[in-house]
């Protein structure tokens, strides 16, 4: 009975912090504990919803070369490194796919900011580690301005007969390029001060890839007690003399705000796109379900919810009582957590999410049959509950196992562009099978052995408030 009791004050517990996640921080009676700029107490954000319920930006771009000169591998590489930008933006449930042989079109659920989601999708974010050997006194003064560099020139990205960007005063010539950032294996945006900036400021650390260590530790090498130049896109970002031989990696600078140093490092892990893209068009699109199916879904969940909640009572009676319970808690627990991760709801997502009821439902049906059958067999009642629980609990377990290895499987399908609508419904049913391993059998358990323990007499006289 101690046991129960403990598992009731947990159950509570999750459940009161569930609904306080649940309920929207606008409402009179959900303050924001905080009057100033600081965080809400814990996490507690609003539910993102997808494309096809509140609408956001469809982007389509074109290619900017002939379509013969590259494969369709390389253009399905091209929307993968899209993919990861827009992914890497905050945006869930982002749709990158191919169209044909020349185009990629992008989705991006509730995103208003227009030219932020252009500029990241379509920059090239090339870095370059530039040669300024010999430039002391030119160096710093070269920051801010655009160069040419021989790796711009092999790239194609610039004509050097037509081009107002600055050559190499010391021999008239282009740049050299030592290394790229396509050898980057990681790269991110930190505050703090270090022994480079006085002050403490925004910067890009970066880690060179294992099959680049080597040449970045030549070129680096080679190039101490020299000017070495960071050139993103063209463009010197800083001109620091080189005190040592790098290895693995180092920092970018630049005086960036939160918001560049951020976007510069997202375009860094992406990678430069393998393929130099262009916007077609750009269009803000409106909720193609929207509102009023928001509206039905609650309706016909709501009235679901309640056929359930009134076969469970009626077909088993008391254990019917203990799964109603059960299954309350387990969408509490289900929409707490949809908000906490977060998980964008679109209508797939919804779909898995109201066939997992149909799963917690299942297992209470497999545990209560399993209880009458040991009924019928002459047990006690507490022999038979605790039988019925621990034999149904195998089938509970592995049946729900298999489906979340099936989910697993949707949702690494669900990465490929044009397949991540998938991930939703994958995300949502897993979630769901998880949280009903818990709430069918220790939900469950935990309030049908208190009722029980509390009307043991009218149950042992009385089986047919058992179902039996």
């Amino acid at each position: 009975m101690t046991t129960h009791i403990r598992w009731l004050v947990i159950i509570v517990l999750l459940s009161a912090f569930s609904i306080w996640v649940i309920i929207p921080k606008d409402t009179d009676f959900a303050p924001d504990f905080n009057d100033d700029d600081t965080p809400d107490f814990l996490i507690r954000g609003q539910q993102p919803l997808g494309l096809d319920l509140v609408g956001g930006l469809r982007v389509l771009l074109q290619t900017t070369v002939d379509p013969t000169t590259y494969t369709p591998e390389d253009l399905e590489e091209t929307a993968n490194n899209v993919a990861r930008r827009v992914n890497a933006l905050g945006l869930s449930e982002a749709t990158v796919q191919t169209q044909g042989n020349s185009r990629v079109l992008v989705e991006l659920p509730g995103e208003n900011d227009r030219q932020r989601a252009i500029d990241t999708i379509q920059q090239t974010a090339l870095l370059e580690f530039v040669d300024f050997s010999g430039l002391f006194g030119q160096a710093q003064g070269l920051e801010g301005q655009r160069i040419l560099t021989d790796q711009q020139i092999a790239l194609g990205l610039v004509d050097p007969a037509n081009t107002d960007r600055i050559l190499n005063p010391s021999t008239g010539q282009p740049f050299v390029t030592g290394l790229t950032g396509n050898c980057l294996s990681a790269a991110s945006a930190t505050f703090a001060a270090t022994s480079n900036l006085a002050q403490p400021e925004w910067f890009i650390e970066f880690e060179v890839a294992p099959d680049c260590v080597s040449q970045f530790a030549e070129f680096t090498g080679r190039m101490v007690g020299q000017p070495m130049a960071l050139v993103l896109d063209g463009e010197v970002l800083s001109a620091p003399t080189v005190n040592q031989q790098l290895d693995t990696g180092g920092i970018i600078t630049g005086q960036f705000s939160e918001e560049e140093a951020t976007q510069l490092g997202l375009q860094l892990r992406s990678g430069a796109l393998r393929i130099p893209l262009e916007v077609e068009s750009a269009v803000e699109v409106g909720a193609t379900l929207g509102q009023q199916f928001l509206d039905n879904t609650i309706r016909a969940g709501t009235l679901g919810a309640i056929v359930v909640f009134l076969f469970m009572l009626i077909y088993y009676r008391v254990p019917g009582i203990s799964a109603d319970i059960a299954l309350f808690v387990f969408i509490l627990l289900n929409l707490a957590l949809f908000k906490l991760l977060p998980v964008t709801l679109t209508l797939p997502a919804i779909t898995g999410f109201l066939i997992s009821i149909g799963t917690a439902v299942d297992g209470n049906v497999l545990i209560f049959e399993r209880i009458k059958e040991e009924i019928r067999a002459g047990k006690s009642l507490d022999d038979s509950l605790n039988d019925g629980f621990d034999r149904a609990w195998q089938s509970i377990r592995d049946s729900n196992i298999s489906t979340i290895i099936i989910c697993g499987i949707l949702f690494l399908f669900g990465q490929t562009p044009g397949a991540s609508i998938v991930s939703g419904f994958a995300v949502t049913l897993a979630i769901g099978l998880v949280l009903n391993l818990f709430t069918a059998v220790t939900v469950t358990r935990t309030f049908l052995y208190l009722i029980a323990n509390l009307t043991r007499k009218q149950l042992t006289e009385n089986k047919w408030l058992l179902g039996v």
